[in-house]
């Protein structure tokens, strides 16, 4: 199909396509655009973001079948083929006789590459390694040294993911502080914070304000901007001396404090009532994802406080109480919670 067709068709679907490589652009108008148009025929928009338990099914269901109709011993050989050279052209000869593009990407709403990365992310055995030793971090930085960021042939070396490296390097390349954050750090932080929000509403309302009303306007805004999507990795580099995660939570500790008033909300028996009224309205929400949980609104479980704040006790709570959570569903962990642990909480309190 011609090019500029091609962008016009997908920009439908797509709104950013213009911005996407002529490559990448031709590669979607084969593999996508005709799934695309089936999925509007159904009135079923196409997604982007974090896939649901859903969809995550949906693709191991893809890659089973697709695995039992050729014979491929294995899902790491199907998504990985290069790590199998002596298998490589019979496993790509089946791929193409067997349309692994449409299989793989039956029945879901998204781009065939963002279903393609997500598939190699769950079924790669180096994925999910646990934390970093501090051998690895050496043997990481060693090879950084000598190949760049060929993340492939890294994470070959290193048996880990290509995502788990790129982003562990990411995260050791400066002298990050892991140590109480000092005052300076903290003011770092608030600055960095201020000023990306600024730079948001600047831009959104740029035809609405002159210039001297601009720099002169104290910043009135919801407050869920005030932590939702927040670029951490710009916020990161501000701050200079910690990694994009710290900052996060950092800045959630702050506003908790703030909008708190300073208050203790989770501590003795006010602990154990948030526990118990979190799990039992996540029971009560019988959601199959996380995804599809409105977190803002659970807050008042625990007082008023970000909802990040409210993920990261829910996080601690499966952590510490689900055996083996990794493998569990959402609904599962949930139940989990409700049956074991809640008669448990509630005889402490």
């Amino acid at each position: 199909a011609d090019l500029d067709t091609a962008k016009q068709e997908l920009e439908e679907f797509i709104p950013h396509v213009r911005n996407i490589s002529d490559s990448s652009i031709r590669k979607m108008a084969g593999r996508d655009l005709v799934r695309f148009k089936e999925f509007k025929k159904q009135g079923i928009a196409v997604k982007f973001g974090r896939f649901s338990q859903k969809e995550n099914n949906q693709i191991r269901k893809n890659v089973e079948e697709f695995l039992s109709i050729t014979g491929i011993d294995s899902a790491e050989k199907l998504l990985f083929t290069s790590r199998y050279p002596e298998d490589k052209e019979t496993i790509s000869r089946l791929k193409a006789e067997h349309l692994f593009c449409e299989k793989l990407s039956e029945g879901i709403p998204r781009p065939w590459r963002l279903i393609y990365y997500r598939a190699r992310k769950m079924f790669d055995p180096n994925n999910y390694k646990g934390r970093y030793t501090k051998e690895e971090k050496e043997k990481l930085k060693k090879y950084h040294a000598m190949h760049g960021n060929d993340w492939k042939k890294i994470s070959e070396m290193m048996s880990r993911s290509n995502l788990s490296v790129a982003m562990k390097y990411s995260e050791i390349k400066s002298a990050i502080n892991y140590g109480p954050w000092s005052k300076e750090e903290t003011q770092k932080l608030m600055h960095a914070v201020e000023e990306v929000i600024r730079k948001r509403m600047e831009m959104e309302d740029a035809n609405s304000l002159s210039s001297l009303e601009k720099s002169n306007r104290d910043l009135s805004i919801d407050r869920e901007k005030l932590y939702q999507r927040l670029p951490w990795t710009e916020i990161e580099a501000k701050v200079g001396t910690r990694y994009w995660r710290q900052c996060k939570q950092k800045w959630t500790t702050i506003l908790t404090k703030k909008m708190t008033e300073g208050q203790q909300l989770y501590r003795g028996t006010k602990r154990l009532e948030a526990k118990i009224n979190l799990i039992k309205r996540l029971y009560e929400m019988k959601v199959e994802d996380a995804n599809e949980v409105n977190w803002e609104e659970l807050s008042n479980t625990i007082g008023d406080v970000p909802r990040a704040y409210v993920q990261a006790k829910f996080y601690k709570l499966k952590v510490s109480c689900v055996p083996s959570w990794q493998k569990k569903t959402f609904s599962e962990i949930v139940d989990y919670l409700f049956e074991k642990k809640l008669p448990e909480l509630e005889q402490q309190l």
